[in-house]
């Protein structure tokens, strides 16, 4: 058995560092896969674009979902500041079109983390639980911007978390190939057709 000198903190701090560092290395490799189209990548690749070893990847994740946890939390943390940010505009037709401008950037920048993780859902309680806590955080932050009249009127608010919503978004981008401009276009288009249902006063 290996023994820790004792006054030398160092070996289990160096240690430590070494797990940390080896634990980023993964998260980085999978999000650079995902990003780079890979939909839903192996262990082995994990690993192989980490430069760790296949043991070092079950160690750190024995479960998948864990691994996505954690590639949530990153991808999450770079759309915080678009998030954050109170949507501008005088009227709330004018906020509406502005948070269609802030989602495309968002939605554009999560697409195939998304992507990937909607593929596992079904297999997966924690995937399918974030997916549904992404329809919540989507309607609700909506639903905040919306007039009583807007809200009241069931159909036509939900029309317009349709046309919103990163769901549109993929089938634009990743089903029909369109470019981001053709896609925020079409959104636009919708959005104003939609909301001349309610003009502005």
């Amino acid at each position: 058995m290996r023994h820790i000198v004792a006054g030398n903190p160092a070996a289990p701090d160096g240690r430590r560092a070494r797990s940390q560092s080896s634990r980023a290395k993964i998260v980085k490799a999978m999000l650079d896969l995902v990003g780079g189209g890979e939909m839903s990548p192996s262990a082995s690749q994990v690993a192989d674009l980490a430069g760790v070893g296949l043991r070092s990847v079950y160690r750190h994740f024995s479960e998948i979902d864990e691994l996505y946890r954690e590639m949530t939390e990153a991808v999450e943390l770079q759309v915080l500041p678009i998030l954050m940010r109170p949507p501008q505009g005088a009227t709330w037709q004018q906020r509406l079109f502005d948070i269609a401008a802030r989602r495309a950037l968002i939605f554009e920048t999560i697409m195939p983390y998304r992507i990937s993780a909607n593929a596992r859902r079904f297999d997966s309680a924690y995937l399918m639980e974030d997916y549904r806590r992404m329809l919540r955080l989507e309607t609700e932050a909506l639903a905040a911007h919306l007039p009583e009249e807007v809200r009241e009127d069931v159909a036509g608010a939900r029309g317009l978390n349709v046309i919103l919503s990163f769901s549109t978004w993929r089938l634009l981008r990743h089903d029909q190939s369109l470019s981001p401009e053709e896609a925020r276009a079409v959104v636009e288009r919708m959005l104003g057709d939609a909301l001349a249902r309610w003009p502005e006063e």
